[in-house]
């Protein structure tokens, strides 16, 4: 399958048919990420579907993987999901609005295949076109491990309530390309 087709979004910058490629510029959007790369900036077609799962996890949920907040625990979206999974409590994880107009089975198992896309090892995440085979077909699907990027936040507690406690500052870098 070429590289150039079927992916999601930074594999199509990688030349030829390369699967994947090391970059010391890390140029991507947070909380879509896949580990390998915000770490080592390293990509391949399954940063991309990492970069799917957590879409997938966002769709479902109607939340945000990035700012994500939940009043019992400082997790990710990914790592929520995550949590409720392990817990068989995924059904918690899909938004009211959607329950009440969604078949239950189809929405728990784009959960599952968007957890499996999330996984922390990009040797085991799917390929692009098995996810459309398991989001498409009633094929079994083997047990997700765990996602990358789920740690606990940490939040300021009542000793650094302060003016500043939650405040961050945040340094974005804006690139515009012009063609030579």
């Amino acid at each position: 399958m070429n590289p150039k087709i079927s992916d999601f979004g930074m594999a199509r910058s990688v030349a030829g048919n390369e699967m994947g490629a090391n970059t010391s510029h890390v140029v991507a959007t947070h909380g879509y990420m896949s580990p390998e790369y915000a770490v080592d900036g390293i990509f391949s077609v399954k940063s991309d579907v990492f970069s799917f799962g957590v879409l997938v996890l966002e769709i479902v949920s109607c939340k945000r993987n990035r700012g994500f907040f939940h009043p019992d625990h400082n997790l990710n979206l990914l790592g929520h999901a995550w949590k409720l999974y392990k817990e068989d409590r995924s059904l918690e994880l899909i938004d009211e609005q959607l329950a009440d107009s969604c078949h239950i089975s189809q929405v728990l198992r784009s959960i599952q295949v968007g957890l499996l896309c999330v996984q922390q090892c990009p040797e085991v995440r799917p390929n692009m076109s098995s996810v459309v085979m398991m989001l498409g077909n009633e094929i079994v699907l083997s047990e997700a491990k765990e996602p990358g990027f789920f740690t606990e936040r940490k939040v300021p507690g009542p000793e650094n309530s302060g003016p500043q406690a939650g405040n961050s500052n945040n340094e974005v870098t804006i690139t515009s390309l012009d063609p030579r």
